[in-house]
């Protein structure tokens, strides 16, 4: 497959859209970190959530655009819903394969298809405060991945790698839009303080109800060690994430004043030199996991 048409580089102004088509061997492996199972299957589950959360939030941006009133956070804002759709597409594919070996878990896309029908019909500075909740929660999430890298994706499948990696640089790419289009049009405090522990905790709990299926089906999850191991990275993922919902309490916060690990931008070099018929994969293999690409 080829990669994207490729748009200029952040620091020339705008948010970078990479239309990636990542591929997926029809044979992969669902636990893609054959070291980490229960990783593997957090991982999972987060990736099936997001085929019904990035399009709601698309739509919310979407509706929103219309009454901002800033033309650079307007095309923000499309290069936001460009980033996500960009994701969902590709963690869709992903997915499809996972549910030839779970087929139980269309029993959860069930269910996330009938719960943001419903959150669609709240509000949009409910939805939007969700939205910019979520989308602070993910820095959090970006920071844990990134700086653990070398411990949660060392010779792990580097598809699946590439692909939440590649993600988690784009979440901090726009990681100001929501949270701006939210203040630009209402900048109420205690709805965006509502809005991101419950969209943090509601697509947290939706990820979790797809891996506790998979660990079920994988005859792992009534395993006391296997247990243990799970608690374990559920912890370390609260103990990095945390930090990041509780300063965006802070007043005068704002997400930019948040440094970004130096991986992202060495990353976005990278794929920036890339020739566009490369599919940016990372040396798993690598101990480092460096911001390089596989030829």
């Amino acid at each position: 497959m080829n990669a994207s048409t490729k748009t200029p580089h952040p620091e020339a102004g705008g948010i970078v859209v990479r239309a990636i088509p990542f591929s997926f061997d029809e044979g992969i492996e669902p636990v893609w970190h054959p070291e980490r199972p229960e990783w593997s299957h957090m991982a999972n589950g987060a990736s099936l959530t997001m085929p019904y959360l990035e399009p709601f939030l698309i739509k919310t941006v979407r509706e929103a655009l219309k009454n901002a009133s800033n033309k650079q956070l307007k095309d923000d804002v499309h290069g936001f819903m460009a980033q996500e759709g960009n994701h969902f597409q590709n963690h869709r594919r992903y997915n499809e394969i996972l549910k030839r070996h779970y087929p139980e878990l269309t029993d959860v896309e069930d269910e996330m298809t009938a719960q943001y029908k419903k959150f669609q019909t709240k509000s949009l500075r409910w939805r939007l405060a969700y939205t910019a909740g979520f989308e602070t929660m993910t820095m959090g999430m970006t920071e844990w991945l990134i700086e653990e890298r070398r411990d949660l994706f060392k010779n792990a499948d580097p598809s699946v790698s590439s692909l939440i990696l590649w993600h988690m640089v784009e979440e901090t790419e726009h990681k100001n839009v929501a949270y701006d289009l939210y203040q630009d049009l209402y900048g109420s405090y205690w709805p965006r303080t509502w809005g991101l522990i419950f969209g943090s905790f509601h697509v947290a709990w939706c990820s979790r109800k797809g891996y506790i299926r998979m660990l079920k089906r994988d005859g792992l999850w009534n395993k006391a060690s296997s247990r243990m191991r799970l608690w374990y990275m559920v912890a370390r993922f609260l103990i990095k994430a945390s930090p990041a919902m509780l300063r965006s309490l802070i007043p005068g916060y704002h997400p930019s004043k948040v440094n970004d690990p130096n991986w992202v931008s060495r990353w976005a070099s990278a794929y920036a030199d890339l020739p566009e018929d490369i599919i940016p994969l990372l040396d798993t293999e690598d101990p480092d996991i460096p911001a390089q690409f596989a030829r």
